[in-house]
């Protein structure tokens, strides 16, 4: 049997018009001087300027002039206590200017998507879907942040993708503190030597923190940019997923990988509603390395999760606390010539009849990623039912090309209509879409022969 992998026309691609404004620091000694200059300036001069500046920046945001002043606010500490500065609004404003840069947070790449079910279901028939879509969105320095889009799915299996606004916000911070869910001793948790997959190496800087959007904000608009040390360089790969609480209620969790430029930390994301985002830091000895996806639901009343703890195998893992991971099992070691550097999730497990199916991708020749697809076991998902031998998908001429050639990637699907629905990312640059039967994909991973795979 023939498995068809249907390739959409859809694509996402970065916009490098997206910028948010961030605080531009130049250190305390150059920021006098700079002060000093606009406050000698006459205020002819200083509102012919602070005017130009508001003409010319103001239709990149929804109020120019906030943040202008939060930016000013952020300096005055280093007025003299008894300044005799007589400063205008203008100067102010135009002060605030001086320290506000613009950060383009996708100049470089939109990929590494995932796909959860809209929590906001109004408005479709029973053959459509909305869905919510998180990217990876890459900047300058290579500054990886978290985007959103808001879609939705028909009958066929096809997407429309709702377009983004003009604007873009990085939301109001609270309670950031270094201690939620973890322990005053805790060896928060970064890469390990292969040699020792639990080798653990202190860090104190993972703080935790909530970010509170508008709910007057469209969803593509908001950006979960890196605020915690141990995130300064990156948050990636989210692999969000819709989990099912013991009473029934729907949370949403996203892991992610946070990275300070030299080691990374496992993390994870909280919301209900996609406005309001609590994220924490990871605690334990398995609470290592990247590739954390969490299965959707308890697993006879512990939470689970798939893992990558020595960098080239998958691991499964069991918790009664969400935070705290102690313990992995070894799951999947790579088997076929494709996967043989290393296998990984490409998301959080999805729950069929025949088993949990995990969208897997592996590393091979010439460091091409590849896409493959597991069954394991409903009620013991230590035990795999079957695997494809072939790829599921595999970079075409099409894809083979971008930030890091030879990739395709995925870090989340779902089911649709009888269909598995994947977003994945191309060469690390750009972002897209393909369906596949489940019945047929289920059949083909059970016969774990060699299966055949069209693209089309």
């Amino acid at each position: 049997m023939a498995l068809h992998v249907n390739r959409k026309k859809t694509k996402l691609t970065p916009d490098f018009k997206k910028v948010i404004p961030r605080f531009f620091h130049t250190g305390n000694e150059r920021s006098l001087e700079i002060i000093k200059k606009v406050s000698q300036m006459r205020d002819e001069d200083a509102k012919e300027i602070s005017g130009q500046v508001l003409k010319e920046f103001s239709s990149r945001y929804r109020d120019i002039v906030a943040i202008l002043t939060m930016h000013f606010e952020q300096v005055t500490h280093l007025l003299p206590a008894a300044s005799d500065l007589q400063l205008t609004e203008e100067k102010k404003l135009l002060i605030g200017a001086y320290f506000t840069m613009e950060y383009a947070i996708e100049a470089a790449a939109l990929f590494n998507p995932s796909i959860v079910e809209d929590p906001d279901q109004s408005g479709t028939d029973p053959e459509q879907k909305k869905v919510i879509i998180s990217l990876r969105a890459t900047g300058e320095s290579h500054i990886s942040s978290l985007v959103f889009r808001r879609g939705i799915l028909d009958r066929e299996g096809n997407i429309r993708v709702d377009p983004p606004s003009n604007f873009i916000s990085e939301g109001i911070i609270t309670k950031k503190s270094t201690g939620c869910n973890e322990p005053s001793d805790n060896k928060a948790s970064r890469i390990r030597p292969p040699e020792d997959i639990y080798a653990g190496i202190p860090d104190q800087s993972a703080a935790c923190y909530e970010l509170h959007f508008p709910p007057s904000s469209s969803l593509s608009e908001r950006v979960i940019f890196p605020v915690a040390s141990a995130e300064k360089n990156g948050i990636e790969d989210a692999r969000f997923v819709r989990f099912t609480n013991d009473d029934g209620s729907i949370t949403y969790y996203a892991t992610y990988t946070a990275y300070d430029g030299s080691g990374i930390l496992p993390k994870i994301i909280e919301t209900k509603d996609f406005c309001h985002f609590t994220i924490s830091s990871l605690r334990g000895k398995a609470a290592v390395n990247k590739n954390l996806a969490l299965f959707p639901r308890k697993i006879n009343g512990k939470y689970a999760m798939l893992s990558r703890v020595d960098g080239v195998n998958n691991y499964i893992m069991f918790s009664g606390d969400l935070y705290a991971w102690e313990d992995a099992a070894l799951l999947q070691r790579p088997k076929y010539p494709w996967e043989f550097v290393q296998v990984g999730n490409g998301g959080s497990p999805i729950e069929t009849e025949k088993g949990w199916l995990v969208i897997t991708h592996g590393v091979g020749p010439m460091r091409k990623y590849c896409l493959g697809a597991s069954l394991f076991d409903l009620e013991d998902p230590t035990i795999e039912r079957g695997r494809l031998k072939q790829p599921l998908l595999v970079p075409n001429e099409h894809e083979r090309d971008g930030y890091v050639p030879n990739v395709v990637y995925s870090c989340g699907s779902i089911i649709h209509q009888d269909k598995l629905f994947i977003p994945y990312a191309i060469s690390d640059h750009a972002s897209s879409f393909a369906t596949i039967p489940l019945a047929k994909l289920l059949h083909e991973i059970l016969e774990s022969g060699s299966n055949h795979v069209v693209f089309l």
